[in-house]
This record gives structure tokens, C-alpha cells and sequence, in this order.
């Protein structure tokens, strides 16, 4: 990937220190044809060589044959100074294979439209990576260290059915 802290990648390690493998051959998938071990981490690099972790593999929005950043997104979501907190995943579309749901939590007392959060959005992304949906939810449900719980989000509204822009189109 170019040094120019705008190109994503994952970021590979191989070594004398990395494992060539998981025990009894499992996790395969971790590990590339060549020996490289998959981190699914997702990285930009500086124009001094300097990494800098921006996402995870698995929490990419998968939209078009695009990546859409959900810690990006998400932290363009929380700058609204009416959201408290916001995570965003992927749910199934049709046409993109995933487009972007964003959970947000607003701060106590606050009200907050989703179109009002899409103008919010509008400078800060590209468009295409707008959330087609948002949900308010009470809160953004934390692993046991405090991090988002991502894989919780993604069992909620595993069935979630996106809007049809032909039907918002006539309403």
C-alpha cells in the first residue's frame, strides 16, 4: 500500500517470531497460501513508515465491492453533538451485498432525526457511505473490557430489513 496515511490494507506478519500455524491445523483461514498471518486488522501507514490502526477486518461495511470504515463512520456520527454514542455495522442489501447500519444512542434529553443525522453526516463522508438506516437504541451493548460488542449488534438485527428507496421515494 502507498505511504500517504489515506490507502487501508490489512495489515500481515510473518517471521521467526509469528506462528507458522494453529495447533492441530485449526484456523487456517488466519494464515495466507505464502505463510503470512492474517492480523484482520485493518492499517494506514505514514509517509515516516509510522501504522496506524483504523479498523478491524470483520467491521467493515462491505458495500459495492467498497470498503466502508465503521470506526470512521461511527466517529463522524458521535461528533453530532447530540449523539453520546454510535457503532455501525453491516446488514444484508440486496444490490450492495451490505450497507451501513448506524446504532446511535443520544445523549439524555437530546432528540435527534436520522435525516437530521444525515445532514450532520453529509460534509464529513463520502456519500455513498451515508448509513441507509438508523436506529436509536438505549445503549451500545459493551464487551467486558468496555468495547463495543459488534458481534451483539450484528445477532439484534440479524434480520434486519433495510428500507426500499422506491417505496421512500413515493412517500
Amino acid at each position: 500500500m502507498p505511504w500517504g496515511d489515506t490507502a487501508t490494507g490489512e495489515i500481515q506478519a510473518a517471521g521467526p517470531w509469528c506462528a507458522a500455524g494453529y495447533y492441530r491445523g485449526e484456523g487456517g483461514m488466519q494464515f495466507t497460501a505464502d505463510g503470512w498471518l492474517r492480523t484482520g486488522d485493518v492499517a494506514v501507514m505514514d509517509r515516516f513508515g509510522s501504522v496506524r490502526i483504523v479498523d478491524r477486518t470483520k467491521d467493515l461495511v462491505k458495500s459495492g465491492g467498497e470498503c466502508i470504515s465503521s470506526v470512521e463512520l461511527e466517529n463522524a456520527i458521535m461528533s453530532h453533538p447530540k449523539v453520546a454514542e454510535a457503532a455501525v455495522i453491516g446488514v444484508p442489501h440486496e444490490r450492495w451485498t451490505e450497507r451501513a447500519l448506524a446504532c446511535v444512542v443520544t445523549k439524555p434529553g437530546e432528540t435527534l432525526s436520522a435525516d437530521d443525522l444525515r445532514t450532520h453526516l453529509g460534509p464529513l463522508v463520502p456519500r455513498w457511505w451515508l448509513p441507509d438506516a438508523v436506529e436509536f437504541i438505549d445503549e451500545v451493548p459493551k464487551t467486558s473490557v468496555g468495547k463495543f460488542s459488534k458481534p451483539t449488534l450484528r445477532e439484534r438485527f440479524a434480520d434486519y430489513q433495510l428500507p426500499d428507496p422506491a417505496e421512500s421515494a413515493q412517500a
